[in-house]
């Protein structure tokens, strides 16, 4: 039971950061930038990849996709300690590819963002692997 609930609670961890950021993409100006200026640019100019969108639409679709990633690594993995438990503890993919992902999210937390995702995505990792150690400890 503690191993569900550690991992579940690295799982919860992941719903609330991708919720979060999912609400600050839609409904605040949080990820627009001090500068009104650029803001104006990005609206204004495409990328190179394609001039059927602008710098802005990308930064926005990007901000969405990336929470749509933490709410289902979260949904994901907080459904397998729920209701398919025996299978997330038999099954070394599913825990290889659930520490691989948060180990990643650490990684590019500490390279590219700021100290609240990183501590959020530390805190999920250590949980997940806590839990994991408990249960395979436990057999």
């Amino acid at each position: 039971m503690i191993s569900r609930i550690l991992i579940g609670a690295g799982a919860a961890i992941f719903l609330y950061l991708g919720s979060v950021h999912l609400t600050y993409t839609f409904f605040t100006d949080k990820f627009s930038p001090r500068e009104s200026q650029l803001e104006t640019a990005m609206k204004e100019v495409a990328p190179r990849i394609s001039s059927e969108t602008t710098m802005w639409k990308t930064w926005i679709g990007f901000n969405i996709s990336h929470s749509m990633g933490a709410l289902l690594f979260g949904l994901t993995y907080a459904y397998l300690v729920v209701c398919q438990w025996e299978l997330l503890q038999r099954s070394y993919f599913l825990t290889v590819i659930g520490l691989l992902m948060l180990i990643g999210y650490v990684v590019v937390a500490r390279i590219f963002w700021f100290k609240g995702p990183l501590i959020g995505a530390l805190a999920a990792t250590l949980l997940y692997v806590a839990g994991f150690v408990y249960a395979f400890t436990r057999h």
